[in-house]
């Protein structure tokens, strides 16, 4: 079986020698058109880690790409984000050497010194998204994103001045709203799969807190919840706040608080007895809390049942 070849760019005028295309307008930012590079896809496949960022739009006929832990098929049109630092893997399905189409925009964070941008990038959920996670495009939403690339490959070519950065940034940010719009439509559209994820969230909260991981753990991270359900952080806390419009984090209080009204209801444990096996060092946070969430005491949601 033939290996797979390994590659890591520093910068995206490293990534363009490589892929045989002229030297980028833009020491910063490169739109690419797949069907330019020239880094053959044969054999094993390759492997790719950015120092910059990486927004794309492709397909590659029989091949799968490997994103994070995920492997999966790509013929259809994928928006994906890679953040700097991911690894990224093309896996060949047959002999043949494979073309891509679609695009690629790159950019270094650099580009991004002192704008607005640069303050909330890293609240874009999807740059940590696996692969299956991907943004699936319909025609329409992807002829949007194409005149969007369009217009940033060109001024990314043009002559630099004062205003390139900012009209630049601008597009960037269009981009990424609207990818952000489409991500709500695909939660809803997928809900198939978004509502199996969600039941199998609710059944790993439930197996963790049955078997008493509570008093020992405290309540399960986010990355923690993710890694079991082998999501992404970022696309469990999206994927939450568009069905039932909670974080994962108020899910999981949900969940507690549920858990602390049976044992306060059902069972003869004092107050502090139940704060311990809910994992609270301290029977003032979980009243706290408890107290937050339903308006009442502990002591006095028990007293209400009698």
């Amino acid at each position: 079986m033939e290996r797979i070849k390994r590659y890591h760019f520093k910068t995206i005028s490293e990534y363009h020698k490589l892929a045989g295309l002229p030297k980028p307008g833009h020491p910063l930012v490169s739109v690419v058109n797949m069907q330019d590079v020239k880094i053959p896809l044969t054999g094993g496949g390759l492997s790719m880690i950015y120092d910059f960022y990486s927004i794309a739009l492709k397909r590659v006929p029989d091949a799968r790409i490997k994103y994070g832990q995920q492997v999966s098929d790509f013929d259809d049109g994928v928006l994906f984000f890679m953040a700097p630092g991911q690894v990224f893997t093309v896996e060949v399905v047959g002999s043949r050497e494979h073309r891509p189409t679609g695009w690629m925009i790159l950019f270094h964070a650099d580009l991004l010194w002192g704008t607005h941008l640069a303050k909330v990038i890293k609240q874009y959920d999807f740059f940590d998204y696996s692969l299956y996670e991907a943004l699936h495009v319909s025609e329409a939403e992807e002829n949007t994103l194409n005149a969007i690339s369009a217009q940033l490959a060109v001024e990314a070519n043009a002559n630099i001045d004062r205003f390139t950065q900012q009209v630049i940034i601008a597009q960037l940010e269009l981009l990424l709203s609207y990818s952000e719009r489409f991500y709500q439509r695909q939660f809803i559209t997928r809900k198939a799969v978004s509502h199996e994820i969600l039941n199998r969230l609710e059944d790993l909260i439930g197996e963790y807190f049955q078997n008493g991981h509570l008093a020992d753990k405290g309540l399960p991270t986010v990355s923690y919840i993710a890694e079991k359900l082998n999501i992404s952080a970022g696309y469990l806390t999206g994927m939450l706040k568009s069905l039932i419009d909670q974080s994962t984090q108020q899910y999981l209080h949900g969940k507690l608080i549920d858990l602390a009204k049976e044992k306060l209801s059902t069972t003869s444990l004092s107050v502090s007895e139940i704060s311990y096996e809910l994992g609270f060092e301290h029977l003032q946070s979980f009243s706290r809390l408890f107290k937050t969430k339903t308006n009442l005491s502990p002591k006095e949601f028990r007293e209400s049942f009698n």
